[in-house]
């Protein structure tokens, strides 16, 4: 990723990211910012609602517009300064969002963008709107996401590795208890 700077920013330009939403996406952002509403996530509750199922926080869907910033348009070393947002339609697991956000006004002399910031889902249908208010890197930021899926994935896989180094330790544990005294020497 390479961010732009101001020179090489003009109205018209476009970004987008598409992701679709499961539910540990949700669990994970509603643990991680500890927004524990229930209509995120208990199913009963959700029912009650005029939405009939559990619906993605509306900042969740912001984030992606927020990941389309940081990675794309203006990219690494942006720096957001801010945000208007209109929560138009609900976000459920399994729709597919597009993020998209668009060059509107660009303010040379104050090193200023401004975006027009969308997601619609995978009917068309526009689930958020609003606009930013963002200030490119001055120089350009060339930046390659760590590698933290392989220690993400080793963190998550170490309890397994725990239980069959033990299940191991056990089991030799086990086939020296039941071998005989005079068959152990060797």
């Amino acid at each position: 990723m390479i961010g732009k700077t101001i020179a090489e920013l003009n109205p018209g330009d476009r970004a987008e990211l598409v992701r679709t939403v499961t539910q540990t996406d949700i669990d994970a952002f509603v643990d991680a910012v500890g927004d524990f509403n229930p209509i995120h996530s208990d199913v009963g509750y959700a029912a009650s609602t005029p939405f009939r199922e559990p619906i993605a926080p509306g900042i969740f869907t912001a984030g992606l517009v927020s990941a389309v910033i940081g990675t794309q348009l203006p990219g690494p070393g942006a720096i957001y300064l801010s945000q208007s947002l209109k929560f138009v339609k609900p976000v459920k697991t399994g729709d597919t969002i597009k993020a998209r956000v668009e060059v509107i006004e660009v303010i040379q002399e104050r090193n200023r963008i401004r975006l027009s910031t969308v997601c619609t889902n995978q009917h068309g249908e526009e689930v958020l709107s609003g606009e930013a208010w963002v200030l490119p890197s001055r120089t350009a930021v060339s930046y390659e996401r760590p590698a933290r899926a392989a220690s993400l994935a080793a963190f998550a896989l170490q309890p397994w590795a725990w239980a069959a180094e033990t299940a191991a330790l056990w089991a030799n544990l086990g086939v020296s208890w039941c071998t005989p005294p005079f068959a152990r020497r060797s």
